[in-house]
């Protein structure tokens, strides 16, 4: 990203707790002007955006939320990363600021970074409101720290945020001298030891804060260990005496020295506290209290989350079904114009079936894709995800797992992809692995355009309680697997946790619509990309090679037909006769178009593709296209739908739409329910697996995922299908 013309760029890493209003302030600060990218060496998608004030460019950096530095999880690692190896010119720390005394610790930590450090006190409207005195100026001398009170659901403080950013990187300021955190006289002794051992390897001095490597040895912290093993020849006498230090304070203190040293620093946070703030006693129940009382009651909690997200489905569908409607008539607009003024051919058949056919049929789908997101976006943004984590603890432990691993899954529903790297946030590399191996099995929402087709052609009275009862069946089946699994590959205890409640808050209206600007992006995107390229293969293998004549059957049909059309002409009395036989003449004529055209299809590659596939797939009650169909999906869910698009295109009558096609081809609601369930069951896009492969360590378990879930797809949907009409069901 290029700098304006005689403009300084500053480079800022936001950071802070989750739900500490980061992402928020990130969103004010920033806009429209956001791009997602990557970090070499680093499997996780960072958001990165430009805020420009008083000349001077502000690139920021969204850090995952983060309670610590301790690198316990992968987000602490790549926040702790960020710091040392991208070199920020500012930390701004977004604080929770009714929450401050554990919101520090984090602040604690980044001043033994020595990084220039501004903090955001977020929510300062509900500091006020609980009537928590806070003398900030006080706070800031004894922190050494510019405090800039925000309230970010509103956009105020931004200014000033950026204001002492700028004070901040002046050369000479007074902010650029830190506190330093006193550990007591017997632990800056050792302090002061390493310090003085670490000065003689010139290359540690250079690269890293030498009082913070002193520190994470004497704590025993193996991240540390690792960038001075890799940093310096002399590591394993710093190792020794790092080691003997240890044991002298573990003797002195009767407890671990990393123990100690998190008493000391949360010690300097309520000493400081102490001389600047004042909390109120707490006089009754608070709002946020009142209302958990119901939501994350014992006996109503569940019932409320299935409420909610069975509302979520029937909006998804109820209300996305007129914007849908108005694009659909866009496309087939688009495909009837160019069918009337492109000459006849390969390109027009490439553009009006491959392109407009392939991408139109999932292009349609994009509302119900951003209503859904707008849906978890809800959720996530007034507190209320992290109630259902709580409520779904019980229900988790059937997995072998915690609450905690609810949320990867409930991202699960938006896509996979993230939804696996967010298992990083899992301390257990069991539950980490275990939850990923499930996670393909809620619902993503590139399934969603498959749902939506079936349902609302096969059962359009109750598409939305179908297409609900599809994800509340993709959560039965990850219980039963995640006990499978738990009990059998990934035999041990589930490690406990405790589940932070944020305080309820109203979600903003611009935090919102980025939020959908940024899902509408990466929907468009795809189809701008794998979905366009994947339509126009198909569409290639669906039209070639072609048949160098009709065959010899239809041939003889077509001749009888003309001939029976020219006797009926000659024989026809009155012009009433005359309209019947050319109405019966083109109706037979279509019927014979679309025979050929099924014909020759079948005589393509990806025909003869079908015809490898259809004895796997005939038990289920699919043809042969609804096999290569699922087939694409490999690639990605969405161009399941373009699939059908292209490949039934054939044997639609030129006006007809997919849901036409697919009705005049034989499929009933009985194959319809089942082929939802075998595409919300089979395994998740090449993004997905490629996620689990990196964030486990180990091809071995992406391989696990791919065979378990087709081969647990074709087993349900077999018993679905077969059953059905034993049952009678059609």
């Amino acid at each position: 990203m290029a700098g304006k013309p005689n403009t300084r760029r500053i480079k800022i890493g936001l950071a802070g707790n989750p739900n500490s209003g980061k992402t928020t302030i990130f969103n004010e600060l920033t806009g429209a002007h956001q791009k997602v990218g990557n970090w070499p060496g680093v499997t996780v998608e960072v958001k990165q955006g430009i805020s420009h004030h008083k000349g001077y460019e502000f690139e920021i950096t969204d850090l995952p939320g983060t309670y610590s530095l301790s690198t316990q999880s992968k987000e602490e690692r790549i926040a702790r990363d960020f710091v040392l190896d991208h070199r920020p010119d500012v930390i701004i720390q977004v604080v929770e600021g009714p929450n401050l005394e554990r919101n520090l610790y984090l602040t604690t930590q980044l001043i033994e970074l020595e990084v220039p450090i501004v903090i955001a006190l977020n929510m300062y409207d509900e500091v006020r409101a609980k009537k928590i005195k806070l003398r900030l100026k006080k706070l800031s001398e004894l922190l050494n720290i510019p405090i800039v009170p925000t309230i970010g659901r509103r956009g105020k403080g931004m200014r000033r945020l950026l204001n002492a950013v700028l004070e901040v990187t002046k050369d000479g300021d007074q902010w650029s001298r830190p506190v330093r955190i006193s550990y007591g006289h017997e632990v800056e002794d050792h302090i002061a030891e390493l310090e003085e051992s670490i000065s003689l390897a010139g290359d540690l001095k250079k690269k890293y804060p030498i009082r913070w490597l002193s520190l994470g040895l004497i704590e025993g912290d193996e991240y540390v260990a690792s960038r001075v093993h890799n940093a310096t020849a002399l590591h394993d006498g710093l190792f020794v005496q790092a080691l003997d230090i240890r044991k002298h304070l573990a003797e002195l203190f009767k407890t671990d020295p990393e123990d100690y040293i998190t008493d000391r620093r949360y010690g300097f946070i309520s000493g400081a506290l102490k001389e600047s703030m004042k909390v109120p006693e707490s006089r009754g129940s608070s709002l946020t209290e009142k209302i958990d009382d119901i939501l994350t009651n014992r006996i109503l909690g569940l019932p409320i989350l299935f409420f909610l997200m069975w509302l979520l489905f029937q909006a998804t569908f109820g209300l996305g079904q007129y914007p849908m409607a108005w694009i659909e008539a866009g496309v087939e607009f688009l495909g009837d114009a160019a069918s009337t003024w492109l000459p006849a051919g390969a390109a027009r058949d490439l553009i009006v079936n491959g392109i407009i056919g392939g991408v139109g049929s999932v292009m349609v789908f994009l509302p119900n894709i951003l209503i859904l997101f707008l849906g978890i976006s809800l959720l996530e943004d007034t507190g209320y995800m992290a109630r259902a984590a709580f409520v779904t603890d019980r229900v988790m432990h059937a997995l072998g797992l915690h609450g905690k691993s609810f949320i990867p899954l409930i991202m699960g529903f938006g896509c996979s992809v993230p939804a696996v790297m967010a298992t990083r946030m899992l301390e257990s590399k069991r539950d980490r692995i275990l939850t990923m191996l499930i996670v393909p099995l809620m619902s993503c929402s590139a399934r969603l355009p498959i749902y939506i087709l079936f349902a609302g052609t096969f059962f359009p009275e109750q598409a939305g309680n179908v297409i609900f009862g599809i994800y509340i069946f993709g959560i039965l089946m990850a219980l039963i697997v995640g006990r499978l699994l738990s009990s059998t590959l990934f035999k041990g205890d589930y490690s406990p946790f405790v589940m932070e409640l944020p305080s309820y808050r109203l979600p903003t209206l611009k935090s919102i619509l980025i939020h959908m600007w940024f899902r509408a992006q990466m929907y468009l995107r795809k189809m701008g990309g794998v979905i366009l390229v994947g339509s126009i293969i198909l569409w290639f293998l669906g039209a070639y090679p072609k048949l160098d004549e009709k065959p010899e059957d239809l041939s003889e049909i077509e001749n009888r037909v003309q001939n029976e059309y020219r006797l009926g002409m000659r024989q026809a009395q009155t012009a009433e006769d005359l309209n019947i036989i050319t109405r019966e003449y083109d109706l037979r004529m279509q019927q014979l178009e679309r025979q050929t055209n099924a014909r020759e299809l079948e005589q393509t590659f990806i025909g003869r593709l079908g015809k490898v596939l259809a004895p796997v797939v005939q038990p289920l009650g699919f043809d042969w296209k609804m096999g290569v169909a699922l087939l694409s999906g490999f690639v990605a869910k969405e161009v399941v739908v373009s699939s059908m698009g292209v490949l039934y295109a054939v044997e639609a009558e030129e006006e007809a739409l997919l849901q036409n096609a697919l009705k005049k081809s034989g499929v009933t609601p009985l194959i319809a329910l089942g082929f939802m369930v075998f595409s919300l069951l089979y395994t998740p896009c090449i993004a997905s697996m490629t996620a689990i492969c990196k964030e486990s360590g180990s091809y071995r378990w992406m391989l696990l995922s791919i065979f378990y879930q087709t081969g647990l797809a074709w087993i349900v949907t077999f018993v679905i299908y077969q059953g059905g009409r034993l049952l009678g069901v059609g």
